[in-house]
């Protein structure tokens, strides 16, 4: 079965949210300062901004690292979610997560199945490949974007 990408097209589309993350992000902190970056919506178990952004970078760690390369990783899932500091360390974190990502998918090859361990969820086909995990990637960069551009709006006050 073939997944229907290739690296330069996964790379646009993570690049593309990447920088649509970040921008969000430039956003609010135009609006507050860093402070407002790392503020978390009024709302049962909401995250700042800067909390979903480094939880994406820990998913392309994990997934894009761990999974797909299978290299050895520590992740800390659970600190990503109380995260905070500045939008120049914010920008740091995410520069360096794609150059990993980029060396982790330097010998991608979509119809393989991924050198490291996979959990598998109910649902997932019966046989994972690597084009399946960057499509994983993808689409939770692109659902916490949306998160981003909620917590924006809850923040600014819309």
């Amino acid at each position: 079965m073939s997944e229907g990408i290739d690296r330069a097209t996964a790379q646009w589309y993570v690049d593309t949210a990447l920088a649509r993350l970040l921008a969000r992000a430039d956003d609010l902190v135009d609006d507050g300062g860093d402070e407002l970056l790392c503020r978390r919506p009024d709302l049962e178990g909401a995250n700042s901004v800067f909390a979903i952004i480094t939880h994406c970078c820990g998913v392309m760690e994990h997934w894009g690292g761990e999974v797909i390369a299978g290299r050895s990783t520590s992740r800390d899932r659970a600190g990503e979610f109380t995260a905070a500091g500045t939008i120049d360390q914010l920008e740091e974190r995410v520069a360096a997560q794609r150059r990993r990502w980029v060396e982790d998918l330097s010998a991608f090859e979509a119809e393989q199945v991924p050198r490291g361990p996979v959990e598998r969820d109910e649902g997932d086909p019966q046989t994972i490949t690597q084009g399946f995990v960057v499509l994983h990637v993808i689409e939770e960069l692109f659902q916490h974007l949306g998160h981003v551009d909620l917590t924006v709006d809850l923040l600014r006050g819309r």
